[in-house]
């Protein structure tokens, strides 16, 4: 039996239906995890929970992150797009940094290969469903997909917790609004490879200092670079050669290096220091990668 958050709308049913026949796509899943930047002392992330459990019961809810950087939009796409590959196939995923709540930037809902994302079209879920290949990108517009009061700061719990919990349901994703091909795509999301160079960008900065760029492992392959080789790197107003390595003992204590990271994306870092703090670098500092001179 679901939630009262329906109100007994049952002509949706047939529209499912409808909507569902011969439908190709990924089935969404009763998985659905959470990421934002709420923090965990207010009650916003229970309520958001409540809402899904509310409308979907069945629903399953894995916490990826609630201690993104506030407005972060770049942290946050980074952290989902490194977890969210590892869910299963069908995985219903909610990213929520949003700092343009309440204006008319549109609440989307991304079909990929793999999975559904649910959030606000401000290139968040874009890092992660572009590396799933996107399929499909919805507005989500339809007030019966939504709770009855929406408010205009709190689009994680009226908007984007009960289109997923729908989603989960069985609704299908053509339910939820238009099909829109104009959705922001963020210029971290695909680095620009011109013959054997690459120009990205840093992506985000882990807690060991290592510089994690959004060049990624397929990327520099097709460029033509392999383990082992001197790459010559070019990092905001300082130039370096670096060897791309397979691991951080590779290279003495303290020794800076370039490798392919567990997220699959190229790392600038130091065995057992802060590539960070050596450089003194931040997020969204531009990157270069071209073959070593000489």
């Amino acid at each position: 039996m679901k939630g009262s958050y329906e109100d007994g709308r049952t002509s949706l049913d047939e529209e499912r239906k409808l909507a569902s026949e011969g439908d190709d796509g990924v089935l969404g899943s009763l998985l659905i995890t959470l990421l934002s930047d709420f923090g965990l002392k207010d009650p916003y992330i229970a309520e958001v929970k409540a809402v899904i459990l509310t409308i979907c019961p069945e629903a399953r809810i894995v916490d990826i992150s609630h201690s993104i950087e506030k407005f972060n939009i770049r942290m946050g796409a980074f952290v989902l797009a490194s977890a969210a590959r590892y869910f299963p196939e069908g995985t219903i995923h909610i990213a929520v940094v949003d700092p343009g709540v309440g204006t008319p930037r549109r609440a989307v809902l991304v079909e990929t290969k793999h999975a559904f994302y649910v959030g606000p079209d401000n290139g968040l879920l874009m890092l992660a469903a572009h590396r799933e290949e996107i399929k499909r990108v919805y507005s989500i517009t339809d007030p019966r997909l939504m709770l009855p009061r929406v408010s205009s700061t709190f689009h994680g719990r009226d908007v984007f917790a009960p289109a997923a919990a729908h989603l989960a349901n069985g609704t299908p994703p053509s339910c939820f609004g238009s099909e829109i091909n104009d959705y922001v795509m963020p210029h971290f999301a695909a680095p620009l490879l011109k013959a054997s160079r690459i120009a990205g960008e840093i992506l985000h900065i882990d807690d060991f200092g290592n510089i994690i760029t959004n060049i990624m492992g397929a990327e520099l392959e097709r460029a033509g670079f392999r383990i082992k080789e001197l790459l010559f790197i070019r990092l905001r107003n300082k130039s370096f050669h670096l060897n791309l390595c397979e691991a951080y003992g590779d290279v003495a204590p303290k020794a800076a290096l370039a490798l392919i990271g567990s997220h699959d994306f190229l790392e600038i870092s130091v065995n057992q220091g802060s590539a960070a703090k050596m450089l003194n670098v931040k997020a969204g500092d531009n990157v270069v990668v071209s073959a070593a001179k000489g």
